[in-house]
């Protein structure tokens, strides 16, 4: 079983900024597509797929990226652990009332983009928590520790969720006058990060020429909800890029604009690292 994450760790650590990017695995494990109804391509349409790549240069401006190996239709990093789904898991209790989970979107999802079911039958209790204890534990306290770091040597933390979104649910989703949006910032309407903070990420992603909302229709879920903490300075945004910038999704590869967004998310990611590096710090150089 291959380990639950990579961390990809700068040469020094210059700023309090993290990068992870949960949804990008893409290590299926073979008694996990056997067990599925799903062919090989459709199961893969959860992932947020190639937005590892996309975040790669974030040791480079001296920030670590924390990036998933499972994948996401395997387990859901960004759901509680908690967030479990009686359809799904036998002996579940029904609970009170859970969208992601009554979508079938819990840490253990019963189904794909499109709500197309991955199981015949239910998992067991046993299943569901070697699942966990493989992945969903060792992720997050991976993550935690990048974040405690960043508290002991700055002082702060800043995480930036990494995700990407499927064209057509933006398209469904919003109706903007001006064009629909091409990134989406969320910050949970201000509960997960300092609004100043989020405001230059915002900044950085228009200064480039894209497109550009808050929290509508993507505003955060787990990570933000759980890790962000402006009060005690530790803030989460997440970011969401519409695919269509920079891959096929009906093919599942990425498309000939794939190295230009890659370079013009490298000079926004040297942007969001200086947001918390300290004043007296000059921008890293190359080392």
């Amino acid at each position: 079983m291959p380990q639950a994450y990579e961390i990809f760790q700068p040469i020094r650590r210059s700023t309090s900024v993290v990068f992870a990017s949960p949804h990008s695995g893409r290590v299926y494990d073979q008694s996990f597509l056997r067990r599925s109804v799903l062919d090989e391509r459709t199961i893969r349409s959860s992932e947020d797929a190639f937005v590892d790549l996309l975040f790669s240069a974030a040791p480079a401006h001296g920030a670590p990226l924390i990036a998933a190996n499972a994948p996401r239709a395997f387990v859901d990093l960004n759901r509680g652990a908690e967030e479990l789904d009686p359809a799904l898991i036998r002996g579940v209790k029904r609970g009170g009332h859970n969208p992601r989970v009554s979508a079938g979107l819990g840490v253990i999802p019963r189904v794909v983009a499109g709500g197309r079911e991955i199981y015949r039958g239910k998992l067991s209790p046993v299943e569901v928590e070697m699942r966990l204890a493989a992945h969903w534990h060792p992720y997050h306290a991976g993550l935690q520790g990048l974040l405690d770091e960043s508290h002991a040597l700055f002082g702060e933390a800043i995480l930036i969720d990494c995700h990407s979104m499927p064209h057509e649910a933006i398209e469904s989703l919003c109706r903007a006058q001006d064009g629909n949006p091409e990134i989406v910032v969320g910050d949970r309407f201000g509960a997960s990060a300092d609004g100043a903070i989020v405001a230059r990420i915002e900044a950085a992603f228009r200064a480039a020429g894209f497109r550009v909302a808050r929290n509508v229709p993507f505003a955060g879920a787990y990570t933000a909800q759980h890790y962000g903490r402006p009060s005690r300075r530790q803030h989460v945004v997440q970011i969401e890029i519409d695919r269509s910038l920079y891959m096929d999704e009906a093919r599942l590869c990425p498309n000939k604009g794939f190295d230009a967004i890659r370079k013009v998310l490298d000079r926004i990611i040297g942007e969001i690292a200086m947001i918390g590096r300290p004043a007296e710090n000059l921008p890293l150089a190359a080392e």
